[in-house]
């Protein structure tokens, strides 16, 4: 039986608002460490229970905590003093018909090969320490997952939500260009001062935009207080020019705005992370799985990374909405904006949510109603494509932080 939704119309367009807030913190930002370091485990945990018995055994590994090192960053290179300690802690099935699952090689596996691809001036064997936290799950929930695999349909393990919009607006679009510009290889490449801990705060007051950008420059590229306000100043000027391949608004960056140079207090690191010193890391308390934090739009609270991608429906479901209202935005005319909310019951199959509420902005008053068919073949469509979307997890093409 298909799914039926509620439908109704936006209250407010958000593009018509005046006031924006986004948020990005980059790949290098201990959050993010955090998350990565999950949904990777969480992969490989996948690759390894399908390459070995043919299915994704139980597992949600996410929770995972960075304790920052400690460091003495100096013009020309400094050195670290303590490591970057990380805690990989979860439950996952460490043994299943007489085979033990190496649980701590794929940790180190997992984390290092993430760390080495992301990070230029930073070295996992030195500069971190991984703790393996990993146990098996409780009886009921172990027992519910083996009993989607006998039926072939996936049970909700949690009573949960998601909610996802549609489309990203200018400001959004603005905060993720930034962040994965000058996190791309060939910026590393062209400007190896810039680490990976970038984190992008962009206000929009009307026509105004605004971005507070915090970058953890890399000691060992900087020759002295001149040539990192020097770089500093470039990096700004990257900035803007970047975002204003998407605006025509007027734009203003700032860049590190708490340094003091008559202090001597720069935002200076040997890693590229404030991970080293200055900042801790904990799964769930950055980005949502569009990468975003949107204050001024609706958000959940699930921590994604690391859950598994099969019954995890805090996973699942703040996926599935955000294609749900992607889908009604691109497919139907009509529809200027959406938002998808998802309530799921535990132990229910997870294409069958308790319920779905789906809000639609309408170009020229068009008629909602006349819109419920499309609507509903669109959910259900989504809905059922879990498999695809498991697929694309596993894969690495669909990230969530």
């Amino acid at each position: 039986m298909a799914t039926l939704s509620h439908i109704s119309p936006c209250a407010t367009l958000y593009q018509n608002e005046h006031v924006e807030i986004v948020e990005r913190k980059g790949i290098g930002h201990p959050d993010t460490i955090c998350d990565a370091l999950a949904e990777e485990l969480s992969r490989a945990l996948c690759r390894y229970y399908l390459d070995n018995f043919g299915l994704i055994l139980h597992h949600n590994v996410d929770k995972a905590l960075l304790w920052g090192g400690l460091s003495e960053p100096q013009f020309g290179g400094g050195k670290m003093v303590a490591p970057i300690e990380i805690f990989l802690a979860g439950r996952a099935t460490g043994e299943y018909q007489g085979v033990r699952i190496p649980l701590e090689e794929l940790v180190r596996q997992s984390c290092t090969d993430w760390l080495q691809s992301n990070f230029h001036a930073l070295d996992p064997a030195n500069d971190i320490k991984l703790h393996c936290m990993i146990r098996p799950g409780s009886s009921d929930l172990v027992e519910l997952y083996l009993r989607q695999q006998k039926s072939g349909l996936a049970l909700a393990n949690d009573t949960s939500c998601g909610v996802g919009y549609a489309p990203l607006s200018e400001l959004e679009r603005i905060v993720l260009l930034v962040e994965s510009t000058l996190n791309a290889t060939e910026t590393k490449a062209a400007h190896p001062e810039i680490g990976e801990d970038i984190k992008v705060m962009a206000v929009r007051n009307g026509e105004n935009i605004e971005l507070t950008v915090a970058c953890a420059f890399v000691d060992r590229y900087i020759d002295d207080a001149d040539d990192y306000a020097d770089k500093k100043s470039q990096l700004v000027r990257q900035i803007e020019q970047t975002a204003s391949s998407l605006s025509n608004r007027a734009i203003k960056a700032a860049v590190n705005t708490a340094d003091d140079v008559n202090a001597g207090s720069l935002y200076l690191t040997v890693t590229g992370t404030s991970a080293e010193a200055g900042d801790d890391g904990q799964v769930g308390r950055g980005n949502r799985v569009n990468g975003l934090i949107t204050p001024c739009r609706p958000m959940n609270m699930e921590a994604a990374a690391g859950k598994n991608p099969v019954t995890h429906v805090g996973k699942l479901y703040n996926i599935v909405a955000r294609q749900i209202a992607f889908a009604l935005v691109q497919q139907i005319d009509e529809v200027s904006e959406a938002y998808c909310y998802l309530v799921s019951r535990i132990g229910a199959p997870v294409n069958k949510p308790g319920l779905v509420d789906i809000r639609v902005a309408l170009r020229n008053n068009d008629n909602l109603e006349a819109l419920r068919t499309p609507i509903d073949t669109i959910v259900n469509d989504k809905l059922n494509n879990m498999d695809q979307i498991q697929a694309d997890i596993v894969g690495g093409t669909l990230l969530v932080y």
